[in-house]
């Protein structure tokens, strides 16, 4: 049977809908409806037999993309739609594809046009929520290795990597992830961090073309021995270098999701948001810190634009220092 994935939202659900994908294609062949972006996660991917791209806000925007998707799609005769992403649109799309069998969460905006609505279970992380809709078991009641997501970076990922830090002759190395789209969960003190780690390894400052102000500070705290990646790696290549790092300390952001992928060990800092939402690391070894004596903690499920109260305790009292000394101990090998 032939599967339709339908996820169009953010980047790091892009990368927890793998371990969905993975599923349905124990079963047969599985087709994905991605953003621009999101679409080079899939690359690679032997789970993936098609990435269809949708540009919902570009090229595709408004009825008659909508209308040329949907043509597309109903040519394929898909047995079942999943509706990782819940919105009017995305359940309207498949119904207006034909596809006679579809899956979504029972909360979800777009649940008018599902065949089968799953109860979606708040106190579990977000792929085993998103796995539950292919399962259609909703405790999430997997194994950690059926639950962490799968990327597949490539020889041209290797390649860019291996000429931005020069092959392996900088290991180990350190990732620092400093940006996040919501300002309040972008932690302030990468800078000091810099310092503190700067002799333990190499570090390297991921993140997108928006980060560099960022990453130049960071760079600047180093002494200039860091390096600058932001804007220079595909997602996909990103993800290859996280693979290779001894560590990635970042927000709750998309590279949080990468290293869970990549299975690197990972310090998560969490200010505004909790893991609790469902978007903590699944890498083994990984930590996270947060406030969690404030009481007004979490405000928001994804981070406000500015801390309600005016304060932004949850990340201006997380220092560098207790950020460093859980990095170094993260970097030790563990005995058995």
């Amino acid at each position: 049977m032939s599967s339709l994935v339908v996820q169009t939202s953010f980047l790091g659900d892009m990368v927890l809908t793998t371990p969905l994908i993975a599923w349905l294609a124990k079963t047969g062949t599985v087709d994905v409806v991605a953003t621009p972006r999101a679409a080079g996660l899939l690359e690679n991917n032997p789970d993936v037999r098609e990435v269809i791209v949708y540009d919902k806000r570009g090229a595709d925007r408004g009825v008659g993309g909508f209308t040329r998707l949907a043509a597309r799609l109903r040519t394929v005769r898909y047995g079942a739609a999943y509706l990782a992403q819940g919105s009017v649109r995305s359940g309207a799309l498949t119904l207006a594809a034909g596809i006679r069998e579809r899956v979504g969460f029972a909360s979800s905006a777009g649940r008018a046009f599902y065949t089968t609505r799953i109860p979606p279970i708040d106190n579990i992380h977000h792929a085993a929520r998103l796995l539950s809709l292919g399962t259609r078991d909703p405790t999430g009641d997997v194994p950690a290795a059926t639950l962490r997501p799968r990327l597949y970076p490539g020889p041209r990922e290797r390649a860019a990597v291996d000429e931005l830090i020069g092959g392996s002759t900088l290991e180990p190395t350190i990732a620092l992830a400093p940006g996040s789209i919501w300002a309040t969960k972008q932690w302030p003190y990468y800078a000091d961090l810099a310092r503190e780690l700067r002799g333990l390894a190499r570090l390297v400052v991921v993140g997108a073309d928006a980060d560099r102000p960022l990453a130049m500070e960071i760079v600047a705290a180093a002494d200039g021995s860091a390096i600058d990646a932001t804007g220079k790696l595909s997602l996909l290549a990103s993800a290859d270098f996280i693979g290779r790092a001894r560590l990635l300390v970042t927000n709750d952001s998309s590279p949080l999701h990468l290293a869970s992928a990549m299975n690197t060990p990972t310090l998560a800092i969490f200010g505004p948001t909790v893991p609790e939402f469902g978007f903590g690391p699944l890498a083994e070894r990984s930590t996270v810190v947060g406030r969690d004596e404030l009481a007004c903690r979490p405000c928001d499920r994804h981070g406000p634009r500015r801390c309600p109260l005016g304060h932004w305790r949850c990340m201006r009292e997380i220092t560098a220092d207790e950020v460093a000394r859980i990095a170094r101990g993260l970097l030790t090998p563990r005995t058995s």
